[in-house]
Parts: structure tokens; C-alpha cells; sequence
């Protein structure tokens, strides 16, 4: 599959953007639009998506994947206009997704607090909350030494109905954790 190209499977949507993915399922009764012009048409690991009821409110929802490129560790996300991104009239915004970053603000076993002053002030400047609990979403092993951390957040200025990590038979073949969400809808 080529970049932004979907994916053909008979449930659900699929688009997938250098290392991020994005799932709608077919028969929700949602529509939902790729907003490409949002994210630079592909220069980045972020996908904009905004999907809505036929007579409802629009929510977007947005992939992220933010790491440091090439030498300068530049970060691709960060170039984005995030104030359009979230600021949008409806029914509110969700940001999901690997933010490489380490806070004891959320996370309690922190003790190197890293790149976490750019998401903070996204999540202050935005009344963006943070659904995480105390639970890591990713293990890791370096250098003889092991850990657990939370750098895959879900943030949202709307509420949801359910937030839970998935394990056992959900495993991944990858040190992240899959985190399930659902969102309180209108009903129309």
C-alpha cells in the first residue's frame, strides 16, 4: 500500500501515513473525511480525520506520532497549526496517539521529565484532558536495564465513555500497548 492510500478491508476504513493508522468502521453510520490539508498533505506521521452522524456534531480525531527526524532531531508534528486543528466548531477534539514524551504530570514513575513542555502547553492552551490513568502504555528494554513508561496519551475536550488498555490477546509484537477509547456520542 502506498502512502494515504486505504486499505481494503470489508469492516472498517483504513488509512494508513508513514507509522500511523486510522480505523473507522463501515457500518457506524458515521462519515468521515481525511483532512489532508490540515497536516501538509503527508510531510508528517499525523492524520486528521473528522467524522460525524448524518445530523450530529463533528468530531475530529487525530493520529499522532511525534518523534525527532534526522540530525537536527527536528520534530515533524510540531509544524503543524494545532491551534486549527483543535479549534474547530462541533462536537470537540481527540488527539491519540505515541507522543515521546516523559512528565511526572502524567505519568507518577517519570523521573526525567523530557520534550514535555510543547504537549503540555497544547494541552493547557486547548482545555484538552488527559484519559490516561496510572497504567504504562509501553515497555522497554535498553542497555541492560528495563522500564515502563507512558508516552502513547489520549487527550480530549469532550468526554468519554470508555478508556481501557488492552492486553493478553491483544498483544502487538511491539513494546506499545493498545489503548481502546470510545466517545460519548449524541444520539440522532
Amino acid at each position: 500500500m502506498r502512502e494515504g492510500e486505504g486499505f481494503n478491508h470489508p469492516a472498517y476504513d483504513i488509512r494508513k501515513r508513514k507509522r500511523v493508522w486510522k480505523a473507522v468502521c463501515k457500518v457506524s453510520g458515521f462519515e468521515n473525511n481525511e483532512r489532508t490539508d490540515l497536516t501538509r498533505i503527508m510531510l508528517c506521521d499525523v492524520i486528521v480525520v473528522d467524522i460525524k452522524r448524518r445530523a450530529g456534531k463533528m468530531t475530529r480525531i487525530v493520529s499522532i506520532f511525534d518523534w525527532r527526524e534526522g540530525e537536527l532531531g527536528e520534530r515533524p508534528a510540531r509544524r503543524l497549526d494545532w491551534q486549527r486543528i483543535i479549534r474547530q466548531r462541533g462536537g470537540g477534539t481527540v488527539l491519540a496517539g505515541d507522543f515521546n514524551t516523559h512528565s511526572q504530570r502524567r505519568d507518577p514513575r517519570c523521573t526525567e521529565r523530557r520534550d514535555a513542555t510543547y504537549w503540555e502547553g497544547i494541552i493547557d492552551n486547548h482545555g484538552l484532558v488527559i484519559w490516561n490513568d496510572d497504567r504504562p502504555t509501553q515497555y522497554w528494554t535498553r542497555h541492560d536495564s528495563m522500564g515502563e513508561s507512558i508516552i502513547d496519551l489520549t487527550l480530549a475536550n469532550r468526554p468519554f465513555r470508555k478508556w481501557m488498555i488492552l492486553d493478553g490477546r491483544h498483544a502487538t509484537g511491539s513494546v506499545h500497548k493498545i489503548i481502546e477509547w470510545e466517545l460519548e456520542m449524541e444520539k440522532h
